[in-house]
């Protein structure tokens, strides 16, 4: 049980953990505040704090391990992108993780040029083990982090699309197809968001036959929602769902407000 819903978890986290940034404001500040949950008990709680400031921005978040599964073994991370702000998306220059659960304790920092991973460094290092299928070069080129990969400007295609994810370790694509739209409200937000069937496809950095992994390509009715942060002009994810046998992991926005400043 433990592996198959801790993967669904960072799946649906890693779909999720990105807050909407402005047009080209003076300065915009953004706060979304996310609960995870499996089969609807509570399992963790992140929130995600964004600025932005003429071209650049920065996003900074954390996570901490609530309810039964904070018992079972407690579980907390913190991680941030910065970047630049181009005409059709978010362009990462630096994006970084630390992550702690239980007893052990995980670094990643990557840092890219024009959406190319110039370098990458995961500590400790993980031991290779047999079959593993490893990171290349050309899987490191014209790439996003899982962060900023998933705001879209307001004027561009949300889904279908093709999100090739390099989170420091491992490298995949979210393929985005169409399910229409639904109703959403929380704090900060009312109205329609677009939903979008979600598609996960390894391509590096994985144990090839790794039963999780297997688990979540296997997934067919996978869901992200993304509701439009009027203040910024673009699309963030508010809700995501991932099944399991156990029940699904999804991840619900309890909060979606920017303050726009001069």
């Amino acid at each position: 049980m433990a592996w198959r819903v801790g993967s669904a978890a960072l799946l649906a986290l890693s779909l999720s953990l990105s807050t909407p940034v402005a047009s080209r404001a003076a300065q915009t500040e953004h706060q979304t505040d996310y609960t995870i949950s499996l089969a609807g008990l509570p399992i963790a709680r992140a929130s995600f704090h964004t600025v932005f400031t003429d071209d650049r921005y920065s996003i900074s978040g954390k996570l901490n391990s609530a309810g039964l599964a904070d018992i079972l073994s407690s579980t907390s991370g913190q991680t941030s992108v910065s970047g630049t702000i181009e005409r059709d998306k978010l362009s990462a220059t630096d994006y970084s993780v630390r992550y702690k659960s239980g007893k052990k304790s995980r670094a990643i920092d990557v840092s890219f040029v024009n959406g190319n991973v110039t370098s990458a460094t995961l500590r400790p290092q993980r031991r290779t083990p047999k079959n593993w299928i490893p990171v290349t070069e050309a899987d490191m080129r014209n790439v996003v982090d899982p962060l900023s990969g998933l705001i879209f400007p307001a004027d561009a295609k949300v889904c279908p699309k093709t999100l090739p994810v390099f989170d420091g370790e491992s490298r995949m694509d979210f393929k985005l197809s169409a399910k229409g739209s639904k109703p959403f409200k929380t704090d900060g937000f009312s109205g329609d968001v677009i939903v979008c069937g979600v598609k996960f496809v390894p391509r590096s950095g994985y144990k090839k036959g790794r039963s999780d992994v297997e688990y979540l390509k296997r997934l067919e009715d996978m869901e992200i929602w993304f509701a439009k942060a009027e203040a910024g002009n673009v699309y963030a994810p508010v809700y995501v769902r991932v099944p399991t046998k156990y029940g699904p992991v999804t991840v619900w926005a309890t909060r979606f407000k920017g303050d726009e400043r001069s």
